[in-house]
């Protein structure tokens, strides 16, 4: 079992969960679904189109890793 969280995306169908990637380092490891709604945040609302947000989405991956890190939670709150 793997010692490092990490997120993948997926999609939910049919009662089944397809990953968009398969990781190829976890044999069995616990998992928490979050549904997340397609219309969840409105870019248009915070000024952002599509180009722009991919751009940001881009610029800010480099810290995806830091962020997933279960002891970075202790943020959420602040």
């Amino acid at each position: 079992m793997s010692t490092n969280s990490r997120s993948i995306e997926g999609i939910y169908r049919n009662g089944k969960i397809e990953l968009s990637e398969t990781p190829t380092d976890v044999e069995e490891a616990r998992v928490i679904v979050t549904f997340v709604s397609e219309n969840s945040i409105d870019l248009s609302d915070r000024g952002l189109d599509e180009a722009a947000a991919a751009n940001l989405l881009a610029r800010l991956h480099t810290f995806a890793d830091d962020w997933d890190r279960p002891e970075m939670g202790a943020y959420d709150a602040l």
